[in-house]
């Protein structure tokens, strides 16, 4: 896996060792190959690790497959809507009623098993960033080699991915709002979650009011926190249920949930990413 990475114009001017460990997570293991295997040049040459690094510097990596790890699954559909896509990043819109990814081996008829098949068709394999739920359509972030992914997971961690959402609800909401109520398992039902001040975890949405209807409103949500089925559950909390939600509503044609954009900065490029689907609830 052979890669070249130019660096933006505001690089901050450092060791290959420190870009390695501290901007691009490389695991220890692989970077002790990379450097026994002589496997990291700068502009064309071998570099050392004490060597340092500049803006417009054109970094190539040479990583071997065997030091990560790769699942393969069955190759699913490869007709689906990309969104964005570069050497390092792909992002789909998931329709909805479609899992994100497998939860046991050999499973098919997911979203991921989509993605894998259209990867294929280039030899390119892509990696689980983050999920939607399957009644849950819009923006999914995918990467497309190990080098890039445990810095998006660190972007995630860091509340550095903006994920919007558009939900339709059940009555009339009359104002923007944050939601900040925790939230935790429910002990009845493994397959929910519910508002749990005592055990739960913290859990932010931010609620703006796009368009009433008649015993409707269109809200746009915007994550702070990512737990699962958060949306769905704060919506419910404060009395206005996602129509056609099977889990906290009541079920109709789908689930009216939708995620509308993502924005990001290219961990390599250091571009803004603001990326939309076409589609809209609304």
């Amino acid at each position: 896996m052979n890669y070249q990475i130019k660096l933006p114009s505001d690089q901050r001017v450092m060791t290959i060792r420190e870009l390695l460990e501290q901007e691009w997570l490389v695991p220890r293991k692989v970077r002790h190959f990379l450097r026994v295997r002589k496997h990291v040049m700068v502009n064309g040459e071998v570099a050392k690790f004490h060597e340092e690094i500049h803006p417009h510097d054109t970094i190539s990596l040479e990583l071997a497959e065997e030091d990560y790890h790769f699942q393969e699954i069955p190759l699913g559909d490869p007709k689906i809507e990309v969104l964005f896509e570069d050497e390092h990043l792909l992002i789909a819109n998931k329709p909805f009623g479609i899992k994100t990814h497998p939860n046991q081996p050999g499973e098919t008829g997911t979203f991921f098993n989509n993605v894998q098949a259209y990867l294929a068709q280039k030899q390119e394999r892509g990696y689980i960033v983050h999920r939607l739920d399957k009644e849950t359509s819009g923006v999914v972030l995918f990467a497309k080699n190990p080098l890039v992914l445990p810095i998006l997971g660190r972007l995630l961690e860091q509340k550095e991915i903006k994920r919007t959402y558009q939900a339709i609800v059940k009555g009339i909401v009359t104002r923007d709002q944050t939601i900040n109520l925790a939230i935790g398992r429910d002990r009845h039902d493994r397959r929910k979650r519910v508002v749990d001040p005592r055990n739960g975890q913290t859990a932010i949405t931010h609620v703006k009011v796009i368009k009433p209807f008649t015993q409707k409103t269109a809200l746009e949500c915007q994550l702070e926190t990512g737990r699962t089925h958060q949306i769905r559950v704060h919506l419910q909390a404060i009395g206005h249920p996602i129509i056609g939600d099977p889990l906290y509503g009541k079920s109709a044609d789908r689930l009216y949930l939708h995620a509308k954009q993502i924005e990001l900065i290219h961990p390599f490029t250091k571009e803004v990413l603001c990326v939309r689907t076409s589609d809209s609830l609304i």
